[in-house]
Protein backbone atom coordinates (compact mmCIF):
# COMPACT_ATOMS: atom_id res chain seq x y z
CA UNK A 1 0.00 0.00 0.00
CA UNK A 2 1.30 3.43 -0.89
CA UNK A 3 1.26 5.88 1.98
CA UNK A 4 0.66 9.61 2.04
CA UNK A 5 2.81 11.61 4.46
CA UNK A 6 2.59 10.18 7.95
CA UNK A 7 2.73 13.30 10.14
CA UNK A 8 -0.30 14.55 12.03
CA UNK A 9 -3.05 15.67 9.67
CA UNK A 10 -3.80 19.35 9.40
CA UNK A 11 -5.33 21.84 7.06
CA UNK A 12 -4.57 23.02 3.56
CA UNK A 13 -3.94 26.72 3.42
CA UNK A 14 -6.03 28.53 0.84
CA UNK A 15 -4.55 30.54 -1.95
CA UNK A 16 -2.63 29.85 -5.11
CA UNK A 17 1.12 30.10 -5.49
CA UNK A 18 2.39 33.33 -6.95
CA UNK A 19 3.40 33.50 -10.59
CA UNK A 20 7.03 33.85 -9.60
CA UNK A 21 6.90 30.37 -8.09
CA UNK A 22 5.46 28.87 -11.24
CA UNK A 23 8.02 29.97 -13.79
CA UNK A 24 8.23 27.49 -16.64
CA UNK A 25 11.45 25.67 -17.51
CA UNK A 26 13.85 27.54 -19.75
CA UNK A 27 13.35 25.27 -22.75
CA UNK A 28 9.72 26.34 -22.95
CA UNK A 29 10.61 30.01 -22.78
CA UNK A 30 12.85 29.92 -25.84
CA UNK A 31 11.57 31.42 -29.08
CA UNK A 32 12.08 28.13 -30.89
CA UNK A 33 9.82 26.37 -28.44
CA UNK A 34 6.92 28.76 -28.94
CA UNK A 35 3.95 27.29 -30.71
CA UNK A 36 0.61 28.42 -31.94
CA UNK A 37 -2.64 26.65 -31.33
CA UNK A 38 -4.39 25.12 -28.38
CA UNK A 39 -4.45 22.13 -26.08
CA UNK A 40 -7.86 20.89 -24.99
CA UNK A 41 -8.04 19.43 -21.49
CA UNK A 42 -10.82 17.71 -19.59
CA UNK A 43 -10.01 17.88 -15.91
CA UNK A 44 -11.37 18.59 -12.45
CA UNK A 45 -11.75 22.04 -10.94
CA UNK A 46 -8.44 23.64 -9.88
CA UNK A 47 -6.24 20.79 -11.14
CA UNK A 48 -4.42 23.27 -13.41
CA UNK A 49 -3.51 26.28 -11.24
CA UNK A 50 -4.55 29.63 -12.69
CA UNK A 51 -1.06 31.16 -12.35
CA UNK A 52 0.52 28.19 -14.11
CA UNK A 53 -2.05 28.36 -16.91
CA UNK A 54 -1.40 32.05 -17.49
CA UNK A 55 2.38 31.58 -17.50
CA UNK A 56 2.24 28.56 -19.81
CA UNK A 57 0.05 30.39 -22.32
CA UNK A 58 2.28 33.47 -22.19
CA UNK A 59 5.54 31.59 -22.66
CA UNK A 60 4.47 28.98 -25.20
CA UNK A 61 1.74 30.67 -27.21
CA UNK A 62 -0.44 27.60 -26.59
CA UNK A 63 -3.90 28.31 -25.23
CA UNK A 64 -5.23 25.83 -22.65
CA UNK A 65 -8.94 25.14 -23.10
CA UNK A 66 -10.28 23.48 -19.94
CA UNK A 67 -13.56 21.61 -19.79
CA UNK A 68 -14.43 20.67 -16.23
CA UNK A 69 -15.47 17.13 -15.41
CA UNK A 70 -16.90 15.83 -12.15
CA UNK A 71 -17.31 12.12 -12.76
CA UNK A 72 -15.20 9.37 -14.34
CA UNK A 73 -18.19 7.65 -15.90
CA UNK A 74 -19.45 10.83 -17.54
CA UNK A 75 -15.97 11.57 -18.89
CA UNK A 76 -15.75 8.06 -20.33
CA UNK A 77 -19.13 8.39 -22.03
CA UNK A 78 -18.24 11.78 -23.53
CA UNK A 79 -14.92 10.53 -24.85
CA UNK A 80 -16.45 7.32 -26.22
CA UNK A 81 -19.08 9.37 -28.03
CA UNK A 82 -16.34 11.38 -29.81
CA UNK A 83 -14.16 8.39 -30.75
CA UNK A 84 -12.28 7.76 -32.96
CA UNK A 85 -11.63 11.49 -33.52
CA UNK A 86 -11.93 13.23 -30.14
CA UNK A 87 -11.83 16.99 -29.73
CA UNK A 88 -9.89 16.64 -26.47
CA UNK A 89 -6.12 16.14 -26.13
CA UNK A 90 -5.74 15.40 -22.40
CA UNK A 91 -8.18 13.73 -20.05
CA UNK A 92 -7.92 13.10 -16.32
CA UNK A 93 -8.40 9.43 -15.52
CA UNK A 94 -8.20 7.84 -12.08
CA UNK A 95 -5.74 4.95 -12.07
CA UNK A 96 -8.36 2.39 -11.11
CA UNK A 97 -10.42 3.29 -14.21
CA UNK A 98 -7.56 2.80 -16.71
CA UNK A 99 -8.76 -0.52 -18.11
CA UNK A 100 -12.15 0.81 -19.13
CA UNK A 101 -10.54 3.60 -21.20
CA UNK A 102 -7.73 1.41 -22.54
CA UNK A 103 -9.97 -1.45 -23.62
CA UNK A 104 -12.14 1.03 -25.51
CA UNK A 105 -9.02 2.42 -27.26
CA UNK A 106 -9.68 5.92 -25.96
CA UNK A 107 -6.16 6.56 -24.62
CA UNK A 108 -2.78 6.50 -26.34
CA UNK A 109 0.11 4.78 -24.51
CA UNK A 110 2.11 7.49 -22.77
CA UNK A 111 5.53 8.05 -24.36
CA UNK A 112 7.54 8.91 -21.26
CA UNK A 113 10.60 9.62 -23.44
CA UNK A 114 8.77 12.78 -24.52
CA UNK A 115 8.47 13.87 -20.89
CA UNK A 116 11.85 15.16 -19.81
CA UNK A 117 10.59 15.63 -16.25
CA UNK A 118 9.03 12.19 -15.78
CA UNK A 119 11.56 11.40 -13.04
CA UNK A 120 10.14 14.25 -10.95
CA UNK A 121 7.20 11.98 -10.07
CA UNK A 122 7.60 9.92 -6.91
CA UNK A 123 8.11 6.30 -8.12
CA UNK A 124 5.62 5.17 -5.47
CA UNK A 125 3.08 6.46 -7.98
CA UNK A 126 4.79 6.36 -11.38
CA UNK A 127 6.17 2.83 -10.97
CA UNK A 128 3.40 1.23 -8.94
CA UNK A 129 1.71 -1.96 -10.12
CA UNK A 130 -1.46 -0.20 -11.26
CA UNK A 131 0.49 2.30 -13.40
CA UNK A 132 1.70 -0.19 -16.04
CA UNK A 133 -0.81 -2.15 -18.13
CA UNK A 134 0.08 -4.31 -21.12
CA UNK A 135 3.68 -3.14 -20.81
CA UNK A 136 2.78 0.55 -21.22
CA UNK A 137 2.33 3.60 -19.06
CA UNK A 138 -1.03 5.25 -19.67
CA UNK A 139 -0.94 8.41 -17.61
CA UNK A 140 1.19 10.82 -15.64
CA UNK A 141 0.22 10.64 -11.94
CA UNK A 142 -0.25 14.18 -10.64
CA UNK A 143 -2.52 14.14 -7.59
CA UNK A 144 -3.57 11.57 -5.03
CA UNK A 145 -6.36 11.45 -2.52
CA UNK A 146 -8.62 9.36 -0.36
CA UNK A 147 -12.31 8.95 0.30
CA UNK A 148 -12.86 10.29 3.79
CA UNK A 149 -15.51 10.74 6.42
CA UNK A 150 -16.08 14.49 6.69
CA UNK A 151 -17.92 16.09 9.58
CA UNK A 152 -19.02 19.39 11.08
CA UNK A 153 -16.88 19.74 14.20
CA UNK A 154 -19.46 21.93 15.93
CA UNK A 155 -22.08 19.18 15.74
CA UNK A 156 -20.27 15.84 15.49
CA UNK A 157 -17.55 14.82 17.95
CA UNK A 158 -14.19 13.31 17.04
CA UNK A 159 -15.07 10.16 18.98
CA UNK A 160 -18.22 9.63 16.89
CA UNK A 161 -16.32 9.49 13.59
CA UNK A 162 -14.04 6.62 14.59
CA UNK A 163 -16.41 4.38 12.60
CA UNK A 164 -18.55 4.66 9.49
CA UNK A 165 -21.39 3.70 11.87
CA UNK A 166 -22.01 7.38 12.49
CA UNK A 167 -23.35 7.80 8.95
CA UNK A 168 -26.29 5.63 10.00
CA UNK A 169 -26.94 7.04 13.46
CA UNK A 170 -30.60 8.14 13.65
CA UNK A 171 -29.42 11.25 15.48
CA UNK A 172 -28.15 12.57 12.13
CA UNK A 173 -31.10 11.54 9.97
CA UNK A 174 -31.42 13.74 6.91
CA UNK A 175 -28.03 15.35 7.55
CA UNK A 176 -25.69 13.06 5.60
CA UNK A 177 -24.57 12.88 1.98
CA UNK A 178 -22.45 10.68 -0.24
CA UNK A 179 -21.58 9.70 -3.81
CA UNK A 180 -23.47 6.43 -4.20
CA UNK A 181 -21.08 4.56 -6.49
CA UNK A 182 -18.02 5.36 -4.37
CA UNK A 183 -19.92 4.71 -1.17
CA UNK A 184 -20.75 1.21 -2.42
CA UNK A 185 -17.04 0.31 -2.37
CA UNK A 186 -16.50 1.83 1.07
CA UNK A 187 -19.52 -0.03 2.44
CA UNK A 188 -18.14 -3.32 1.13
CA UNK A 189 -15.00 -2.61 3.13
CA UNK A 190 -17.13 -1.55 6.11
CA UNK A 191 -18.89 -4.94 5.99
CA UNK A 192 -15.61 -6.83 5.75
CA UNK A 193 -15.58 -7.47 1.99
CA UNK A 194 -13.12 -6.62 -0.78
CA UNK A 195 -14.45 -3.39 -2.29
CA UNK A 196 -12.21 -3.89 -5.33
CA UNK A 197 -13.93 -7.28 -5.85
CA UNK A 198 -10.68 -8.92 -6.96
CA UNK A 199 -11.27 -11.61 -4.35
CA UNK A 200 -14.51 -12.55 -6.13
CA UNK A 201 -13.29 -12.26 -9.71
CA UNK A 202 -13.73 -16.01 -10.27
CA UNK A 203 -16.90 -16.19 -8.20
CA UNK A 204 -19.45 -13.80 -9.77
CA UNK A 205 -22.29 -15.35 -7.80
CA UNK A 206 -20.61 -14.34 -4.52
CA UNK A 207 -19.86 -10.89 -5.93
CA UNK A 208 -23.53 -10.43 -6.81
CA UNK A 209 -24.57 -11.49 -3.30
CA UNK A 210 -22.25 -8.91 -1.74
CA UNK A 211 -23.43 -6.07 -3.99
CA UNK A 212 -27.04 -6.99 -3.24
CA UNK A 213 -26.32 -6.95 0.49
CA UNK A 214 -24.72 -3.49 0.27
CA UNK A 215 -27.51 -2.20 -1.98
CA UNK A 216 -30.19 -3.36 0.44
CA UNK A 217 -28.31 -1.86 3.39
CA UNK A 218 -28.13 1.55 1.71
CA UNK A 219 -31.80 1.38 0.68
CA UNK A 220 -32.73 0.53 4.28
CA UNK A 221 -30.82 3.57 5.48
CA UNK A 222 -31.92 5.90 2.69
CA UNK A 223 -33.89 8.12 5.14
CA UNK A 224 -30.53 9.09 6.65
CA UNK A 225 -29.43 10.80 3.43
CA UNK A 226 -30.05 14.45 2.64
CA UNK A 227 -28.70 14.09 -0.89
CA UNK A 228 -26.72 11.84 -3.19
CA UNK A 229 -24.28 14.30 -4.71
CA UNK A 230 -21.86 14.28 -7.66
CA UNK A 231 -19.19 16.97 -7.33
CA UNK A 232 -16.78 18.34 -4.77
CA UNK A 233 -18.26 21.81 -5.09
CA UNK A 234 -21.67 20.39 -4.27
CA UNK A 235 -20.64 18.85 -0.97
CA UNK A 236 -18.71 21.98 -0.05
CA UNK A 237 -21.86 24.06 -0.53
CA UNK A 238 -23.94 21.64 1.54
CA UNK A 239 -21.51 21.98 4.45
CA UNK A 240 -21.43 25.77 4.09
CA UNK A 241 -25.25 25.93 4.05
CA UNK A 242 -25.35 23.50 7.02
CA UNK A 243 -27.54 21.17 5.00
CA UNK A 244 -25.36 18.27 6.15
CA UNK A 245 -23.11 17.56 9.12
CA UNK A 246 -21.66 14.25 7.87
CA UNK A 247 -20.52 13.11 4.45
CA UNK A 248 -18.49 10.56 2.57
CA UNK A 249 -16.26 12.79 0.43
CA UNK A 250 -12.98 13.19 -1.40
CA UNK A 251 -10.32 14.71 0.82
CA UNK A 252 -9.48 17.55 -1.61
CA UNK A 253 -12.74 19.51 -1.46
CA UNK A 254 -12.94 19.05 2.30
CA UNK A 255 -9.36 20.23 2.85
CA UNK A 256 -9.94 23.43 0.90
CA UNK A 257 -13.20 24.00 2.77
CA UNK A 258 -11.34 23.76 6.07
CA UNK A 259 -8.82 26.28 4.78
CA UNK A 260 -11.62 28.77 4.24
CA UNK A 261 -12.40 28.65 7.94
CA UNK A 262 -15.44 26.38 8.08
CA UNK A 263 -15.74 24.07 11.10
CA UNK A 264 -15.15 20.86 9.15
CA UNK A 265 -12.62 18.06 9.62
CA UNK A 266 -12.03 14.66 8.02
CA UNK A 267 -10.81 11.23 9.01
CA UNK A 268 -10.34 7.64 7.83
CA UNK A 269 -12.57 5.49 10.07
CA UNK A 270 -11.35 2.26 11.64
CA UNK A 271 -13.03 0.06 8.99
CA UNK A 272 -10.86 1.73 6.35
CA UNK A 273 -11.35 3.46 3.03
CA UNK A 274 -9.97 3.65 -0.49
CA UNK A 275 -7.42 5.96 -2.03
CA UNK A 276 -6.98 6.93 -5.65
CA UNK A 277 -4.52 8.62 -7.98
CA UNK A 278 -5.48 11.06 -10.72
CA UNK A 279 -3.43 10.93 -13.92
CA UNK A 280 -3.19 13.11 -17.01
CA UNK A 281 -3.65 11.03 -20.15
CA UNK A 282 -3.08 11.69 -23.86
CA UNK A 283 -6.11 10.73 -25.91
CA UNK A 284 -5.98 8.38 -28.86
CA UNK A 285 -6.02 10.50 -32.05
CA UNK A 286 -6.25 13.78 -30.16
CA UNK A 287 -5.87 16.80 -32.48
CA UNK A 288 -2.97 18.49 -30.63
CA UNK A 289 -0.74 15.71 -29.32
CA UNK A 290 2.51 17.71 -29.40
CA UNK A 291 0.92 20.46 -27.34
CA UNK A 292 -0.47 17.85 -24.95
CA UNK A 293 3.04 16.58 -24.20
CA UNK A 294 4.34 20.13 -23.77
CA UNK A 295 1.65 20.85 -21.20
CA UNK A 296 2.15 17.65 -19.22
CA UNK A 297 5.93 18.10 -19.20
CA UNK A 298 5.57 21.70 -18.01
CA UNK A 299 3.32 20.60 -15.16
CA UNK A 300 5.91 18.00 -14.12
CA UNK A 301 8.81 20.45 -14.39
CA UNK A 302 9.15 21.55 -10.78
CA UNK A 303 7.96 20.81 -7.25
CA UNK A 304 6.70 24.41 -7.05
CA UNK A 305 4.07 23.53 -9.63
CA UNK A 306 3.18 20.39 -7.66
CA UNK A 307 2.78 22.50 -4.51
CA UNK A 308 0.55 24.92 -6.38
CA UNK A 309 -1.59 22.03 -7.63
CA UNK A 310 -2.00 20.84 -4.05
CA UNK A 311 -3.00 24.33 -2.91
CA UNK A 312 -5.48 24.89 -5.71
CA UNK A 313 -7.07 21.42 -5.71
CA UNK A 314 -6.73 20.29 -2.11
CA UNK A 315 -5.34 16.91 -3.24
CA UNK A 316 -1.86 15.56 -2.54
CA UNK A 317 0.88 16.12 -5.11
CA UNK A 318 2.74 13.06 -6.44
CA UNK A 319 5.88 15.12 -7.24
CA UNK A 320 9.19 14.75 -5.42
CA UNK A 321 10.27 17.64 -3.21
CA UNK A 322 6.88 19.30 -2.88
CA UNK A 323 7.11 19.38 0.93
CA UNK A 324 9.93 21.93 0.66
CA UNK A 325 7.54 24.38 -0.97
CA UNK A 326 4.69 24.00 1.51
CA UNK A 327 4.33 25.64 4.89
CA UNK A 328 4.21 23.49 8.01
CA UNK A 329 0.45 23.86 8.06
CA UNK A 330 0.21 22.84 4.40
CA UNK A 331 2.44 19.82 4.94
CA UNK A 332 0.17 18.66 7.73
CA UNK A 333 -2.75 19.04 5.34
CA UNK A 334 -1.19 16.41 3.09
CA UNK A 335 -1.21 13.76 5.75
CA UNK A 336 -3.17 11.37 7.90
CA UNK A 337 -2.19 9.77 11.19
CA UNK A 338 -0.46 6.39 11.22
CA UNK A 339 -3.60 4.90 12.74
CA UNK A 340 -5.75 6.26 9.92
CA UNK A 341 -3.33 5.11 7.24
CA UNK A 342 -3.57 1.54 8.46
CA UNK A 343 -7.04 1.44 6.94
CA UNK A 344 -6.14 2.98 3.60
CA UNK A 345 -6.20 0.80 0.50
CA UNK A 346 -6.01 1.86 -3.14
CA UNK A 347 -8.67 1.23 -5.73
CA UNK A 348 -7.66 -1.49 -8.19
CA UNK A 349 -8.90 -2.17 -11.73
CA UNK A 350 -8.48 -5.92 -12.16
CA UNK A 351 -12.13 -6.77 -11.47
CA UNK A 352 -13.73 -3.56 -12.70
CA UNK A 353 -15.78 -5.24 -15.43
CA UNK A 354 -17.40 -7.50 -12.88
CA UNK A 355 -17.65 -4.78 -10.26
CA UNK A 356 -19.35 -2.10 -12.33
CA UNK A 357 -21.57 -4.58 -14.12
CA UNK A 358 -23.06 -5.20 -10.68
CA UNK A 359 -22.60 -1.84 -8.97
CA UNK A 360 -23.97 0.46 -11.69
CA UNK A 361 -27.46 -1.13 -11.73
CA UNK A 362 -27.42 -1.23 -7.91
CA UNK A 363 -26.76 2.51 -7.83
CA UNK A 364 -29.80 3.17 -9.99
CA UNK A 365 -31.91 0.87 -7.81
CA UNK A 366 -30.87 2.78 -4.70
CA UNK A 367 -31.81 6.08 -6.33
CA UNK A 368 -35.17 4.72 -7.42
CA UNK A 369 -36.05 3.05 -4.12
Amino acid sequence: MSKFATSRRGFIKAGAAGASMLALPAYLRSTAARASGVVNVWTYANFIPDDFKAEFEKETGIRINVRLVDDQGKQFNLLAAEAPEPTVDIVTVAGHRFLQFIDSELLAPLDTDRLTHWDNINPVYSESDWATINGNKWGAPVLSGAEVLAYNTEVVSEDEVKSWDVMFDPKYQGQTAYIIQDMMSVMMLYMGYDGNMIEYKDNPERAAEIVTEVRDFLIEHKPMVRKYYDSGAEIQQMFVNQDVVLAHAWNGPIATLIADGFPVDMTIPKEGTYGFVYTLNVTNNGPNQDNAYKLIDALLASPEVGAAMTRSSGFISTFKGVDQHLSELERKASSFTDEELEGLQFFRAEANDLKYELVDPAVEEIKAA
